[in-house]
């Protein structure tokens, strides 16, 4: 079977790579279409073939410049006609760009759309968008059963494919006392939570680690007089690893937003706990292996406390490593690959 994976801006290429090797792995012809990734270097392709087909000028021009948009508009149009030229029994799409797609965008194969974010942001309240949109797929894939809710409401059944975890073995040099606030920096993400949750712990270090897309000054503020390493920007797999090292516990206090947390997942398969708001499809694989601790939505007192459980109860955190540990051994890529051709036969 030719499975052709698009994810036209390259909003997540550690995912498509991991999917796309996977499906290899399983037998799978796989051709990932996609763009140049602005901020660093795309993984190797692994079985599969790696084709930059969307957006050739403005992802190399600008990173995260608005006048990159423009441009990217006017591309968008050629980037879905070459898409629309690569032979597929199966064309499985990773994101959208709602409002051009809506009028430009009909799949030309049995087509398969995994909702990432659910409803974006920016058009979360467009309900009528979205359901033309996704009615144009045989079948919608959502991470988690709250994300399935969520889409059950705009009438769509939507089948739930647990995103996987990351895995990776760091060199551990954890000093019991740390915390780690990860991945890319904005506003629905509640570094703000994450930090007050850390001066009220007290005797706790915090890592920051990711690329900010909002303004830091505001959170260094916030931030005087607990102890925080600041490790901004695009990070290397490498420093990744570092700071995942010398993690003892991440913390997901998210606003609701998106249905799964990559972030979370490279902090699980790398062995680390979590402790998250219950939004969104977050909490589901921190409370199905217990790894870690969920706590109600925007409530910091209670962020606190798990928290220092955590912290200072030794058998509480290796229960949480334990849980932690068995995500890493069930929430594989060959596991969501079988369950993705599983739904690629039910349409060819």
């Amino acid at each position: 079977m030719r499975v052709v994976l698009a994810d036209p801006p390259a909003f997540t290429p550690m995912y498509d790579h991991e999917l796309a090797a996977a499906l290899a792995r399983a037998g799978m012809d796989v051709e990932l279409v996609t763009s140049h990734f602005r901020f660093g270097e795309s993984p190797l392709a692994n079985g599969y073939r790696r084709r930059e087909l969307f957006y050739p000028l403005s992802s190399r021009l600008f990173q995260r410049s608005r006048l990159r948009l423009p441009l990217k508009i006017a591309e968008h149009p050629l980037g879905l006609a070459a898409l629309r030229a690569q032979r597929a029994d199966v064309l499985h799409l990773q994101w959208l760009v709602p409002e051009l797609d809506l009028r430009l965008f009909r799949p030309h194969a049995p087509a398969v759309f995994t909702a990432h974010d659910l409803l974006p942001r920016r058009t979360a309240r467009k309900q009528d968008l979205w359901r033309r949109l996704l009615a144009r797929f045989d079948r919608v894939v959502v991470h988690s059963e709250r994300g399935r809710e969520t889409l059950a409401d705009l009438g769509v059944d939507a089948r739930v494919i647990p995103h996987p975890v990351f895995r990776s073995d760091p060199d551990r040099h954890d000093d019991g006392r740390t915390v780690l606030a990860f991945g890319v920096i904005r506003p629905y993400k509640g570094l703000g939570d994450a930090i007050e949750a850390v001066r009220h712990v007290g005797d706790a270090r915090l890592i920051v680690a990711g690329d900010p897309l909002e303004p830091m000054e505001p959170y260094r503020e916030a931030a005087r007089g607990v102890d925080v390493d600041w490790r901004l920007g695009y990070l290397p797999q490498a420093e990744v690893d570092r700071a995942l090292g010398e993690t003892t516990i991440a913390v997901f206090p998210y606003r609701p937003e998106l249905d799964q947390s990559g972030a979370l997942l490279r902090a699980l398969g790398a062995g680390v706990p979590a402790v998250a708001y219950d939004v969104g499809g977050v909490a589901e694989p921190v409370r199905t292996y217990d790894a870690g601790t969920v706590v109600p939505a925007g409530d910091v007192e209670a962020l606190a406390d798990a928290v220092h459980r955590l912290l200072s109860d030794g058998d509480a955190l290796e229960r949480a490593r334990a849980g932690a540990r068995r995500a890493r051994e069930s929430l594989t890529w060959d596991a969501s690959a079988r369950a993705h051709v599983d739904l690629y036969e039910e349409i060819t």
